[in-house]
């Protein structure tokens, strides 16, 4: 997934750049274009991701790309998660997954929790790089530890299946907990689904409700 919006920085004036992103978003891509030709990071993200959406401009995934690439290499951690998920995903270019599992290293080494995430999924399934359950867990908990409530999930099912670290059942519950707690739906279902097996099902009823409502939120 994505923090590429994660940077609203110097472009223009937060509140003014937000209120133009919600109630006139053509105005709000030209004055981040003109900000991004400026060499402005931020504006170079912001107005990809636009590109990316189509939201305010015509979609155009391979100009998105462009703008994404220039930022990430500036050094801008998001922007290369961004690459990486584009030539992951085959989006404005063709897919390429060794070099998205490229991208997402360099995101996750420069402190991204995204890029930590999705350097671990394919470290997981042996896509674009060998697969090595134990790095991929490793980064899983790296993110986890900067508030990422998908990795959450994913450490706790590593401590459960044992994939990568030893199986701790008690280490997995807690961080379904967490990963719940922080608004994740799969992890509400995992944590829902460990109370229904300790019969407190109460409880579980209303992680299962809090997980629908969450995922109909994620895919709205």
């Amino acid at each position: 997934m994505s923090d590429a919006s994660a940077s609203e920085a110097s472009v223009l004036d937060a509140e003014r750049l937000a209120e133009l992103l919600r109630n006139d978003p053509e105005s709000a891509a030209g004055r981040l274009l003109d900000a991004a030709k400026r060499g402005d990071i931020a504006a170079q993200v912001l107005y990809a991701q636009m590109l990316s959406e189509g939201r305010g401009v015509p979609l155009d995934a391979a100009e998105g790309l462009h703008w994404y690439t220039l930022a990430a290499n500036c050094g801008h951690a998001a922007a290369m998660n961004m690459v990486g998920r584009c030539h992951e995903l085959g989006h404005g270019t063709s897919p390429d997954p060794e070099l998205a599992a490229a991208w997402y290293r360099r995101s996750a080494q420069c402190g991204s929790p995204w890029g930590m995430y999705n350097y671990a999924n394919l470290l997981a399934t042996g896509r674009g790089v060998h697969a090595d359950a134990a790095r991929a867990f490793a980064w899983y908990l790296r993110a986890a530890e900067r508030g990422h409530a998908k990795s959450m999930n994913l450490v706790g099912r590593c401590y459960e299946e044992g994939l990568g670290v030893e199986i701790d059942v008690a280490a997995a519950h807690g961080w379904y907990r967490k990963s719940a707690e922080a608004g994740d739906f799969r992890g509400q279902r995992s944590l829902a689904a460990v109370l229904l097996e300790s019969g407190r099902s109460e409880e579980a009823d209303y992680w299962l409700r809090r997980a629908i409502e969450a995922k109909a939120a994620a895919y709205r």
